[in-house]
């Protein structure tokens, strides 16, 4: 099937281009609709602390507000001053309540929050921040000396928005000039290294259509853009580099029909080619892209719409990288001609005879895993299980303002407010009731003596017959103290109707809602995993060993996680941010994109070890041919994928950052100490039981499963085929 298309393709070139340059304006015209549809998707469906959340959506009048910072003032000097600003900003329309001026501890600060109420639209609410964000700057100018920070949520949002644009769009800066100078590199020459960047440009801004779709099934939110670029980049510089490579690999056989002697390429040659590129490397693809889904399927089974919307946005960027390789590839490997041809040193291989891969480095490598084949196996398995070890003491924490960046005038003074003033805009635990600030109080006074409650503010309205107490606790504020003491508060609740929610409720809500969801996630994608595998290799046995040292593998990359963001090792070599945890959120998204990437690595070198074996050659052959064949590309892909990853590793938000250093490791570990050593040593193991299945799988797989052989030698029907293929 993938010869057919491929060979479509190339005959109907500038259709093609045509139809993917119309996919790309339906992609860029989905953006807006898209960006417009996306929502915060923090929340646990079903959950008692999101519940609490959309009642105060539902319920309350209020909508952000500001909080202003004056330092470096003698306060109690001031006070009057900043008192008379505020209630002059108490008048403005819109503006539901301003706080008392508040003194520091150290009496060099004042500050003064404003609560906005909730405005007919958003034009409204733009203007009045707008209106009170110059006023308290007017009253800078009136303080001698004073310096003015300015927070609040209605200042922290669009700080953060625009923080995460400019670290994806620094990402994008960084990355693809070295990816560009990385592909001219492996493939000598600008043509070919540019196939790959241009099938990039179109999978990115494709997959917004695609995402469009889904949008109207599943809540979106700004993850997505992290994603549809990261995972767009990474994918489609592999497969167009798959695609390539594997294209002039089999221009250099045709080139070469005697040992010693070469010929020039015709047309003929060109379409065969591709013919055979599509039969073996586009089938490789086809898998990987599948089984890349598969494994961000899983994500669509937890009732977490973050979590669906990761899994929504690698999906889209998955297939339509997949498509672009197949169809677009094809077309501009027409349209480029002879322009596109094999290197010198692929001719003097293959004029040698060396094109059966049986000499070179990987070929080495796995000769030598093969004499110690018991041995290599231990040994990387003992090694990425002491890696993994830290995985066993860490804690799950939901991210928050410790993963955002310092610099950000929002946190700066959300820290400071919390550190001199004794408030906190995230309290560990929130409770929402359908009665009076002074029952709510009532209430509240048996918890005041808790061994674990260091502060209970006040109980305020926040609505028509709603109102909102926040405590503050001891230690951690997501920790297992904080975390009981929900448990223990919803045992003994408010007569009224109520619910408990903050951080340590969310944390709560999430473990307890994962524990129930995600193993059947994990068993989708595992069962899904074998599925594809089998359909390709017709073994039982491959798959299952796929999986197992994919887990070795993500086991030692969530090992370095912790060692990073936990216990804090060598965070300040990579400018990380450690928050003693790791966030559940994160941890999810790279379990679901490495295991895709890994099983991606997976096909590209189970494909060329199954292609051998399929002419009869041996295991250990067939091993030491697929590693050399395929080693080559595997590791060229990791390492441009890797730089893709560094980009983001690079972002100032930690979200992010997490994101990017956890695919770069697993990347790593993954193409390097799993691909080079494990699967040889562990196959040579087994020998001619890699290929082991039960009889009556033996019989589906011979019905249903999926091979395509090289495509014969056979010249185009028309001479008008040709036409264009040496341009």
């Amino acid at each position: 099937m993938t010869t057919r298309l491929g060979k479509f393709c190339f005959r109907h070139r500038w259709w093609l281009l045509l139809a993917w340059l119309l996919a790309m304006v339906v992609g860029v015209l989905s953006a807006g609709p898209l960006f417009a549809s996306m929502e915060d998707n923090d929340s646990l469906n079903g959950m008692e602390s999101v519940t609490a959340q959309k009642v105060l959506d539902k319920g309350s009048d209020e909508d952000g507000g500001i909080t202003a910072l004056y330092e470096q003032v003698d306060a109690p000097a001031v006070h009057e001053t900043v008192a008379e600003t505020a209630n002059e900003i108490a008048g403005f329309k819109g503006v539901k309540e301003v706080d008392a001026p508040a003194i520091s501890d150290d009496r060099r600060g004042i500050a003064v929050t404003v609560t906005f109420a909730q405005l007919e639209d958003d034009e409204a609410s733009e203007k009045l921040v707008e209106r009170v964000k110059a006023t308290f700057q007017e009253l800078e100018k009136q303080i001698p000396g004073a310096t003015l920070r300015l927070g609040g949520s209605s200042i922290m949002g669009p700080e953060i928005n625009e923080q995460v644009s400019k670290d994806l769009a620094n990402a994008e800066i960084y990355s693809l000039p070295v990816t560009a100078i990385v592909l001219v590199f492996v493939f000598g020459g600008l043509i070919a290294a540019g196939i790959p960047l241009l099938a990039t440009i179109f999978t990115v801004g494709g997959s917004f259509a695609v995402l469009l779709g889904f949008s109207y099934f599943i809540d979106l939110d700004s993850n997505m853009m992290t994603i549809v670029t990261m995972l767009g980049l990474g994918l489609s510089i592999d497969y167009g580099l798959l695609l390539v490579a594997r294209y002039r690999e089999e221009l250099a056989r045709l080139a070469t029909w005697a040992p010693g002697a070469t010929r020039t390429l015709t047309a003929e040659d060109r379409y065969i080619a591709l013919g055979r590129t599509w039969g073996t490397a586009g089938r490789t693809i086809a898998f990987s892209a599948l089984t890349v889904s598969v494994a961000l399927v899983g994500l669509l089974f937890i009732g977490v719409p973050r979590l669906q919307a990761m899994g929504a946005s690698g999906i889209a960027a998955a297939l339509v990288a997949m498509a672009t390789a197949l169809t677009l590839t094809a077309a501009l490997l027409r349209i480029a001609g002879k322009r596109v041809k094999p290197s010198k040193k692929e001719l003097a291989k293959a004029a040698a005879g060396e094109v059966e891969g049986t000499k070179g480095f990987f070929a080495t490598l796995a000769r030598f895993t093969q004499r110690r084949p018991l041995v290599v196996t231990v040994g990387v398995s003992a090694l990425l299980l002491a890696i993994a070890s830290p995985l066993l003491f860490t804690a799950i924490k939901l991210p928050n303002r410790e993963t955002l960046p310092d610099h950000l005038e929002s946190v700066q003074v959300s820290e400071e407010i919390e550190r001199h003033y004794g408030k906190s805009d995230d309290p560990a635990i929130v409770v929402v009731a359908r009665t009076t600030p002074e029952e709510l109080d009532t209430w509240a006074a048996q918890w005041q003596h808790h061994r674990d409650i260091t502060r209970i503010e006040p109980a305020r309205a926040a609505g028509a017959d709603l109102s909102v107490l926040s405590i503050q606790v001891e230690g951690e504020l997501q920790g297992p103290a904080a975390r009981e003491l929900v448990l223990e508060i919803r045992k003994h609740r408010p007569a009224a109707e109520n619910w408990v929610t903050g951080r340590a409720a969310m944390v709560e809500d999430l473990v307890t809602k994962l524990k129930g969801e995600l193993i059947w996630a994990v068993g989708f994608t595992i069962a899904a995993t074998m599925v594809l595998l089998f359909l390709m290799t017709g073994s039982l046995l491959v798959p299952i060993k796929a999986l197992f040292m994919s887990a070795l593998s993500l086991g030692a990359t969530f090992g370095i996680l912790t060692m990073i963001y936990d216990f804090g090792w060598g965070a300040n070599l990579i400018d990380a941010q450690p928050y003693n945890g790791l966030s559940p959120f994160m941890l999810i998204m790279i379990y679901a994109f490495a295991t895709g990437l890994s099983m991606d690595y997976e096909v590209f070198l189970l494909g060329r070890i199954k292609e051998k074996v399929d002419q009869g050659a041996s295991t250990d052959e067939a091993v030491r041919f697929g590693l050399q064949r395929s080693g080559k590309i595997i590791t060229s892909a990791a390492l441009l994928m890797m730089i893709v990853f560094a980009g983001f590793a690079l972002a100032d938000m930690g979200d992010i950052q997490m994101v990017g250093v956890g695919l770069f490791v697993a990347v790593l570990l993954d193409a390097t100490i799993v691909r080079c050593l494990l699967v040889p040593a562990t196959m040579t193991l087994l020998g001619r039981a890699n290929w082991w299945a039960p009889a009556w799988l033996k019989k589906a797989h011979n019905r249903f499963g999926i091979s395509e052989g090289e495509p014969p030698r056979n010249t185009p029907k028309t001479t008008e085929q040709l036409v264009g293929a040496q341009n």
